[in-house]
């Protein structure tokens, strides 16, 4: 797979098969160079021309320091955990995985193998790692009125 351009309206797609996540578990607060790093992270993700990045900003957690995070009305924006999932072929991760290493110096890295089932809404306009719930709608948008689960008849 050749990598696109940064600024291609066509990111590049992981097939579907398997594929390596990388998961950067960091503080909200931690910075490179005066930029957040999970910033970085996704910035230096697109310009190597992987897949996609996704950040997560945490509602609780703890790290090294044990000292517990959270979103709590006495607690409210108190550096919260945050954590940047990238997904794409292992050899691509791989080759990204040295770029992060320079980057992290308190935090976890992790990689797990994972399967992609699917990549994208069918027409061209996926959005990355958990954009959506696999039906169209945008991650978090409400079930259709009268949507059954899966298997199950309307309401």
């Amino acid at each position: 797979m050749t990598p696109h351009p940064p600024h291609s309206p066509h990111s590049p797609r992981v097939p579907a098969g398997r594929a390596l996540r990388l998961t950067v578990l960091v503080s909200e607060n931690a910075t490179w160079h005066h930029r957040p790093l999970y910033t970085e992270i996704v910035h230096r993700a697109h310009a190597a021309g992987l897949a996609g990045a996704s950040v997560f900003r945490g509602i609780e957690g703890f790290g090294a320091s044990s000292h517990v995070h959270t979103t709590r009305l006495l607690s409210l924006g108190q550096d919260l955990p945050v954590s940047v999932l990238v997904v794409d072929t292992e050899k691509r991760i791989r080759a990204f995985l040295p770029g992060i290493e320079e980057l992290v110096t308190d935090g976890l890295v992790l990689l797990d193998a994972c399967e992609v089932v699917r990549n994208g809404d069918g027409d061209g306009n996926g959005a990355g790692a958990g954009a959506g719930n696999g039906d169209g709608r945008a991650a978090g948008a409400p079930p259709e009125p009268g949507a059954g689960l899966a298997g199950e008849p309307p309401a």
